[in-house]
């Protein structure tokens, strides 16, 4: 909207007006994509600082309380009555600044922004349908998927109708230089993409919820995440710097850069009230849909070969690996996966006896470290198999630790 405003009608209106004043030469700003993301990213923070404070005095005031199941850890029954659905402040945050900043003709964009509404209500369903009941159980798990379902099925269908130039259906694999050579080797069609489209969305999305459980973990990852990706997509969208960098310049994906860093603005915001000891959780409503802003951010980049889907596994590898495992291990042990549990690594260690902030702290660090090879991988694919493989160590060294201390069926045996 002020892009509109201040580029596309006053500066090109005055322009042509004889000399130039230094105001009208101070519009051009607004064309530029770092100046728009960098005050996207302010936009977002200062929304959430500003009306933080308000949005958890009504959330008390609504009696809008965290339910704790009796089954999980001790030192979770102490945060019961905190206020939840906070993830409503990161919404409205990151869609009042990129409507701001963003240029509202890129298909990327809208997508983005309605997928990630409707991601956002699925979540406030979930909370609200557990504070009226007074319990932890929300939505069934048949209804959150049917809806989750719709939602990527919606994707889908905007990227097959309206995407110009056509998307390419096609999964980046950049560590076989074939494929780089030959981009139709590894183009599965619309058909086979739909399934894949559906396990991205639906995966991601309900692996950052499962690990959301910590004060200030979720959001903090995200941050982390989300500053690499601001880089990611300005870079790949930035024809001088893409060249000096060797890499392909995709124009298609720079107006991202806008919700990257107003995400990065939020992120931060929230987590002044999210960190330990926390004075509000996001709830589902944030936690689902951090999830599937970080699948269509992937699917998106995806396509246009800016960012190939691996890079993002291993950024967001934290998320992925410890839902993957836990996933894995409770199908193993003929468990059903899809009822609620406490058997996450973070869980566990907390359990162990850590506190909320050592173990925030340690994911934390963690991601960081995951960060920079997902940099180092994106910039030289050569290093992806060594990146890729030096993070599965760091990820299996530390769950194997958290498995010393907290065996995952140690309650069972005892």
């Amino acid at each position: 909207m002020i892009y509109y405003i201040f580029f596309e009608w006053l500066y090109k209106s005055l322009s042509g007006q004889g000399e130039e004043s230094y105001f009208v030469k101070a519009l051009n700003v607004f064309q530029y994509v770092t100046f728009r993301t960098a005050y996207a990213s302010i936009t977002a923070l200062l929304i959430s600082l500003v009306f933080g404070g308000r949005v958890i005095k009504a959330l008390r005031e609504w009696n809008v309380g965290q339910q704790i199941r009796e089954e999980g850890p001790q030192a979770h029954l102490a945060k019961k009555g905190t206020p939840t659905m906070g993830g409503v402040l990161i919404v409205g945050s990151v869609l009042i600044s990129t409507l701001l900043w963003a240029r509202l003709s890129s298909l990327y964009v809208w997508i983005i922004l309605v997928a990630t509404t409707a991601f956002a209500l699925i979540g406030f369903m979930d909370d609200y349908a557990k504070v009226a009941r007074k319990q932890s159980l929300g939505l069934t798990g048949k209804q959150k998927l049917a809806a989750q379902f719709a939602v990527a099925m919606g994707v889908w269908a905007a990227l097959y109708f309206f995407s110009e130039p056509a998307y390419s259906w096609n999964i980046s694999l950049p560590f076989f230089k074939a494929t780089a050579l030959q981009p139709s080797l590894t183009n599965i069609g619309p058909y086979l993409y739909l399934p894949f489209v559906m396990l991205v969305l639906i995966g991601s999305s309900n692996a950052v919820n499962l690990t959301d459980g910590l004060d200030g973990l979720a959001i903090s990852v995200t941050f982390i995440a989300m500053a690499a990706l601001t880089g990611f997509t300005y870079i790949s969208g930035d024809a001088r710097f893409a060249g000096y960098l060797g890499l392909d310049h995709r124009p298609e994906v720079a107006e991202l850069t806008i919700f990257c860093g107003a995400m990065v603005g939020a992120s931060l915001g929230f987590l002044w009230y999210n960190a330990p000891p926390a004075e509000v959780f996001m709830g589902d409503v944030g936690s689902g849909m951090l999830g599937y802003l970080f699948a269509v951010l992937a699917i998106a980049s995806e396509n246009s070969g800016a960012i190939p889907l691996l890079i993002w596994i291993l950024l967001l590898g934290a998320f992925v690996f410890d839902a993957t495992v836990t996933l894995c291990r409770r199908i193993a042990h003929g468990e059903r996966w899809y009822h609620a549990h406490h058997s996450h690594a973070y869980q566990r260690m907390v359990q162990a006896g850590r506190s909320h902030a050592q173990v925030s702290s340690m994911i934390l660090l963690i991601n960081m470290i995951l960060a920079l090879l997902a940099i180092l991988a994106w910039l030289r694919p050569t290093f992806f198999l060594i990146a890729i493989g030096a993070g599965a160590l760091l990820l299996s060294i530390l769950y194997l630790s958290v498995e010393r201390i907290r065996p995952m069926h140690a309650r069972a045996r005892s």
